[in-house]
């Protein structure tokens, strides 16, 4: 039921959880899943930091990886908590829109970041004795600022055209968080101008990184079928197939939802995708790059034992 104290300016998220004992178990299977994916992304970012073999453009790509995840999953899942815990739903207008700002440009910086990566790989492979050439630090520090400054534009745009249009019919979104589309479904204009620009920030945010790293990644296989060296092959297919796992959880749901005519979705089917994207890639991606990936899970032993060593010095004094 909505809370009586909302104003009028008030949104109201109907949640993710349903008021019973599987609404109970979910809240639980999502708060541990947050929990996991803070302390997987930390442990990245910190591990990265500390061990100098890891300072390498494709483990500071994924770095930067690690902490749009972090900010990603703080940015939806408290909020949802909070709401379930004290069973008030409500978010004011400003509080939707700070929310949405924050989702879309994260979501599109991280679309463009993994298109990085994978220009990353490909580079690695298929020209190696380019590759410090490429990937200067100059070139990592253009990605990096280039996708956070064009996902914000994005943001910015979408969130100023969705803020400044009248809200008259029930101010209830059937969704966990403030996603414009889903807010605009309570428009009392026709939106069809937004749903326009919605399908072409997708394509540009979602669909062309997702070709540009196909391309790459048909290039990178036909080197490595090419490749005299076992351990080379099996080298770069791991790191490639990580990837590629990284990049199909993020953006198949993504795409799905963006791309397919709202008729065709159902407000159930929306919130189960979005679950994918906004929760369970930001706690997979850690996993995912660490235990397959022998030269992360080197330096996770050594950060561990240089903490351990210098304890037990300190306690020896």
């Amino acid at each position: 039921m909505e809370n009586n104290n909302q104003t009028s300016t008030d949104f109201f998220l109907l949640g993710l959880f349903p008021p019973s004992e599987i609404g109970l178990f979910s809240f639980i299977f999502i708060v541990l899943i947050f929990l996991m994916a803070l302390f997987g992304n930390m442990s990245m970012i910190i591990v990265i930091l500390l061990d100098t073999h890891l300072h390498t453009p494709m483990y500071f790509l994924l770095s930067q990886l690690s902490l749009m995840d972090l900010n990603y999953i703080s940015t939806i899942v408290p909020k949802m908590v909070s709401n379930y815990l004290f069973g008030n739903k409500s978010i004011s207008f400003i509080g939707c829109g700070v929310q949405s700002f924050f989702f879309i440009t994260l979501a599109g910086a991280e679309g463009l970041l993994l298109a990085c990566m994978a220009y990353d790989r490909y580079v690695a492979i298929c020209f190696p004795l380019h590759y410090v050439i490429h990937m200067r630090k100059r070139v990592l520090v253009l990605m990096i600022t280039g996708s956070w400054i064009m996902s914000s534009i994005n943001s910015c745009a979408h969130n100023i055209y969705a803020l400044h249009i009248p809200y008259c019919r029930s101010r209830t979104i059937n969704h966990f968080f403030c996603d414009l589309p889903a807010m605009l479904t309570l428009a009392c204009m026709d939106t069809w101008v937004y749903e326009y620009t919605v399908f072409v920030s997708t394509t540009l945010f979602l669909v062309l990184p997702f070709i540009s790293i196909a391309c790459s990644y048909g290039r990178v296989l036909l080197t490595i079928c090419r490749m005299h060296s076992t351990e080379g092959r099996k080298k770069a297919y791991s790191t490639c197939s990580t990837h590629l796992t990284v990049v199909t959880f993020y953006y198949a749901p993504f795409a799905y939802t963006y791309l397919c005519p709202r008729s065709l979705r159902t407000p159930t089917e929306d919130k189960i995708l979005a679950v994918f994207y906004t929760i369970l890639t930001p706690m997979l991606n850690p996993i995912i790059y660490s235990l397959r990936n022998k030269e992360v899970m080197g330096a996770l032993r050594r950060v561990i034992q240089r903490i351990c060593c210098s304890k037990c010095r300190q306690s020896s004094h």
